[in-house]
C-alpha cells in the first residue's frame, strides 16, 4: 500500500509540471496512446517524442558540452522536403549533422509485472531497444525505443561537404523511416489497448471462479425453493410471464 500511495504521488506530480521541451506538448501522433496510458492506474508518462528529422549544427568548441552549445537549424516531427532541409543546411557555420530520431517515450509503472507488459508489447511492435529500469527509490520506468535511426554528417566548419541530389536522397531515406516509425507507433497503440483488456479480462474471469461454486449454490437452493412455493401457488400466478424472471449483476466495470 505504501508503493502504491508513492507511485499516485509521483503521478500527481508528474502530470501537473510544467511541459519543459522545445515543443511545449505533446507530439500530435502521439497524443492519443499518451492519454490512454495517462488515464491508466498503472502508467504515467514522463517524456516522449513521436519522432523527428533534425538538423544540428555543432559547436567547434569541444571544450563546452555539445548538447548545450548546438543550434537547431531545422526539426519536423512529419515528413519533410529536400528545398527545406537544403536551405536549412546553408546557414550551418560548425558540423551540421542530419539526424533522423525514432519515438521515444517513457512510462513509470506502478509494479514490475505493469512494465513488463508494457515491454512485451513495445518488443512486439518494433521498438526492440526498450527497456526497464529500477531507481534506489523504488520508480519504475520503462522506456520504448528503437534503433530505427539516421545520423550523417553534411558539413565541416561550415563548409558543405554534399550537393542537393544527395541531400534529396537523404530526405527520401529519413521519410521512409518517418513513415515506418508511424506505423510502429499504431501498432504499438493497439497491441496496448488489446493487452491490457486481455488481462482484465483474465482478472475478471478469475474473480467470477472464486464467486462460482457459491453462486452456483445460491440458484440450487433458490430454484428448488421456487418449486416448492409453485406447488402451493394458484396457476394463473404461475403462468406470469414475470414470474421467473431472475436479475443478475453482470460485474462490468464502469
Amino acid at each position: 500500500m505504501e508503493n502504491a500511495g508513492a507511485f499516485k504521488h509521483w503521478k500527481l506530480q508528474s502530470l501537473n509540471k510544467v511541459d519543459f521541451s522545445k515543443k511545449g506538448s505533446v507530439d500530435e501522433d502521439i497524443e492519443d496512446p499518451v492519454r490512454f496510458i495517462n488515464q491508466q492506474d498503472c502508467y504515467f508518462t514522463t517524456s516522449s517524442c513521436s519522432g523527428r528529422v533534425i538538423i544540428i549544427d555543432e559547436s567547434l568548441d569541444i571544450s563546452v558540452v555539445q548538447k548545450q552549445n548546438c543550434s537547431w537549424l531545422f526539426v519536423t516531427h512529419q515528413l519533410c522536403q529536400t528545398d527545406d532541409v537544403f536551405a536549412a543546411l546553408q546557414k550551418a557555420v560548425g558540423d551540421a549533422v542530419l539526424k533522423f530520431e525514432p519515438f521515444v517515450l517513457h512510462v513509470q509503472c506502478r509494479m514490475l509485472e505493469d512494465a513488463q507488459l508494457l515491454h512485451n508489447v513495445a518488443i512486439d511492435s518494433g521498438f526492440r531497444n526498450s527497456g526497464i529500469t529500477v531507481g534506489k527509490k523504488g520508480k519504475i520506468v520503462m522506456a520504448v525505443r528503437s534503433t530505427h535511426c539516421l545520423e550523417v554528417p553534411l558539413s565541416h566548419k561550415g563548409k558543405c561537404l554534399v550537393n542537393k541530389e544527395y541531400v534529396d536522397y537523404l530526405v527520401q531515406t529519413a521519410n521512409q523511416k518517418m513513415e515506418e516509425n508511424k506505423r510502429r507507433i499504431v501498432r504499438f497503440y493497439i497491441c496496448l489497448q488489446r493487452a491490457l483488456q486481455k488481462r482484465d479480462n483474465v482478472s475478471d474471469a478469475a474473480c467470477k471462479e472464486e464467486t462460482t461454486p457459491s453462486s452456483v449454490y445460491t440458484r440450487r437452493r433458490k430454484r428448488k425453493e421456487g418449486t416448492m412455493k409453485s406447488k402451493r401457488v394458484p396457476c394463473e400466478e404461475v403462468d406470469d410471464p414475470e414470474a421467473d424472471l431472475t436479475f443478475f449483476n453482470d460485474g462490468l466495470r464502469h
